[in-house]
């Protein structure tokens, strides 16, 4: 079934429904429909859950009743993460709106399939139709933290291709842009995974970009450095080129899926040995 909200018009996104039938005489009557245990994407909120909605201009933000009084001020912290994830749309155009979920714990369990590594915040997971909606995890986050989480999830929803990205040694790129708009402009010394880092880079990193990705059951300083080392590195790149060239660089890897070498070589005019070698030295010496 394809589906949309809120924007007339827009490219529909997917879901996989069963459909449960029975006979009366010899005609079939459609008695359910039912979320497939075989989409991709999992059972979506609206299909587990009564939901309570607000919508805003760039964002549509939505939860259980329980969580209602959280609406207002969610949604006013969403749209202004979308005015700066905006910037870092991929593609045609940017989202004709962004999708964000908050969910307790019981629905973290269950909304798009559960099972996320238990470090993760939230997430952004494709839906087709070029939308990958937004799902923040209630128990984790705290106050000071909902703005960068917002900034870093809604521009994964802007930057990704339709089908997410293939190769896991593009992590960095992909998780740095994030955490780049997620910084929104800060200076370098403060952002907050710089000790993080440091702890990476001595604790036996092997100081390539495409290893630094942390596996599932990760401790949170390893995952909190692995994602100051994409940012660095994302940061590296935009102070030498621009945040454009980054993010052509960006849709070659990403969306086209070249090599780094060849869309270093064809969009920065570069060699990535080069570069590569220069984004490592840029983490060293920012957390010395």
């Amino acid at each position: 079934m394809g589906y949309c909200f809120v924007a007339p018009g827009c490219a529909p996104s997917t879901v996989e429904l069963d459909a449960r039938w029975r006979l009366v005489g010899e005609e079939p009557r459609l008695t359910a429909l039912e979320p497939s245990g075989t989409d991709p994407a999992g059972v979506r909120p609206w299909q587990a859950n009564d939901l309570a909605v607000t919508v805003g201009k760039r964002v549509v933000v939505a939860t259980t009743t329980a969580q209602l009084s959280k609406l207002p001020g969610l949604l006013a912290q969403a749209e202004a993460a979308a005015r700066v994830a905006d910037r870092y749309a991929v593609g045609d155009a940017r989202p004709d709106r962004y999708l964000v979920y908050y969910a307790g714990k019981t629905e973290w369990r269950r909304w798009y399939g559960g099972g996320r590594p238990k470090w993760t915040a939230g997430y952004a997971v494709g839906v087709g139709g070029g939308r990958h909606d937004v799902v923040l995890n209630a128990q984790t986050l705290t106050p000071d933290g909902v703005d960068d989480l917002l900034r870093h999830e809604l521009t994964h929803a802007a930057s990704l291709p339709d089908r997410g990205y293939a190769d896991r040694a593009d992590w960095w790129l992909v998780e740095g842009l994030a955490e780049y708009a997620g910084a929104d402009g800060q200076p370098v010394h403060r952002y907050e995974g710089l000790t993080e880092v440091r702890d990476l880079l001595r604790g036996g990193w092997s100081g390539r970009l495409e290893a630094v990705a942390p596996e599932a059951d990760a401790s949170d300083s390893r995952v909190g450095g692995a994602y100051g080392v994409g940012y660095l590195a994302v940061r590296h790149l935009v102070d030498r080129y621009g945040e454009q060239r980054m993010l052509d660089f960006y849709r070659a890897v990403v969306h086209e899926r070249r090599s780094p070498a060849q869309a270093a070589d064809e969009v920065l005019g570069d060699p990535w040995s080069m570069l590569h070698d220069e984004c490592v030295a840029y983490v060293r010496a920012v957390v010395g």
